[in-house]
């Protein structure tokens, strides 16, 4: 399979190239088997071996979430540092992309974009800025279509966004991603650092609820209403 990217601005290509590599070097089975890559070429393209499975959507079964689960666990044993990506950065400013923008006009939206500029006085700020004690090789795309089920075990794909992250944040991103929002339970699957999921998780909130305001680039791909489910989830955790 050949993939060819429509942006490559942020060094996608690259990225995914370089992960891929790694993380079929010391779990082979997780990933697909990168095979040549023209990274050049405009777009560039990366040529990877087929893996088995079909992506998970709706409701995972149990069975599914414990396959998911140990397919997450298996990649962050993979060693984190890895050439052609860089080291741990903190994850603010996917916060600011909410508070730095316009104040919604009015409503729930309002309402928790008010919360959100609260937040930044409080003490997540500080702790998300503070390097973790523990780092692992993140997915960060944690779309339940990238995660592959072959009827016994997940394989995971799409590794444009990879970066070095943490248990705590990489399990925030997941349970923030909308297509994740049927799993009620996925938090407590993990054992990780509950501050720094909880701080995490209102920072992936806040940017998930910037993508969904008017003119963001969430709104035409989700039904109506989904900007209002999602600022009363940000300010639900808020209030947590």
């Amino acid at each position: 399979m050949t993939k060819r990217y429509t942006s490559w601005q942020r060094g996608e290509h690259l990225r995914e190239w370089a992960a891929l590599r790694h993380i079929h070097r010391h779990a082979p089975d997780l990933v697909p088997r990168p095979l040549s890559a023209k990274l050049a070429a405009r777009p560039p393209t990366v040529t990877m071996a087929l893996v088995p499975g079909e992506p998970l959507a709706g409701s995972p079964t149990p069975e599914q979430m414990t396959a998911v689960v140990a397919a997450v666990r298996t990649l962050w044993r993979v060693p984190p540092v890895c050439s052609g990506i860089g080291p741990w950065s903190d994850d603010l400013e996917f916060g600011r992309r909410l508070t730095t923008g316009p104040r919604p006009a009015g409503g729930i939206a309002a309402e928790a974009f008010d919360a959100a500029l609260a937040w930044w006085n409080g003490p997540d700020p500080a702790l998300l800025a503070g390097p973790p004690t523990v780092t692992v090789l993140g997915h960060r795309d944690p779309n339940a279509a990238n995660y592959l089920w072959d009827g016994r075990r997940v394989r995971i794909v799409d590794f444009e966004d990879c970066a070095v992250s943490d248990p705590a944040t990489e399990v925030a991103i997941m349970a923030e991603h909308l297509s994740w929002r049927g799993v009620d339970a996925l938090c407590a699957l993990f054992d990780v650092d509950q501050p720094r999921l909880l701080a995490a998780r209102r920072l992936w909130a806040m940017f998930w609820l910037s993508l969904l305001l008017p003119g963001g680039p969430a709104i035409a791909r989700n039904p109506p209403g989904t900007t209002e489910t999602q600022a009363a989830r940000l300010l639900d955790l808020l209030d947590h």
